[in-house]
């Protein structure tokens, strides 16, 4: 399903996850994430309830069609989707169970 904004949320797993202390916003993670049909970057401010060793494997809805932006020297293709914790902070949305990498909310 697309919006007027040619947006879609997507399943991806994260293929290889690294700090990013170059970039300004504390807690930042450059991620590589497979979407199934392609593997997108994606720079996301996870540091504050996840480790990076942690999110590697681990399936995440991303934004997709949104657009590159630059973070630091570092191409975002997708937007990694979270909601805030109790003190604020990014927690990351996952499918409860294993789904087919690509798949789009609905």
């Amino acid at each position: 399903m697309t919006s007027p904004f040619d947006t879609t949320v997507v399943v991806g797993e994260v293929r290889s996850a690294e700090p990013f202390p170059e970039a300004r916003k504390p807690e930042l993670f450059k991620l590589e994430i497979d979407l199934g049909d392609r593997v997108v970057q994606s720079a996301a401010q996870l540091g504050y309830h996840h480790a990076p060793e942690e999110l590697v494997g681990r399936q995440v809805l991303c934004a997709v069609g949104l657009g590159v932006v630059n973070v630091a020297g570092f191409e975002s293709e997708a937007l990694t989707v979270g909601v805030p914790g109790d003190d604020g902070k990014p927690v990351l949305v996952t499918p409860d169970e294993t789904v087919p990498l690509g798949g789009e909310l609905y």
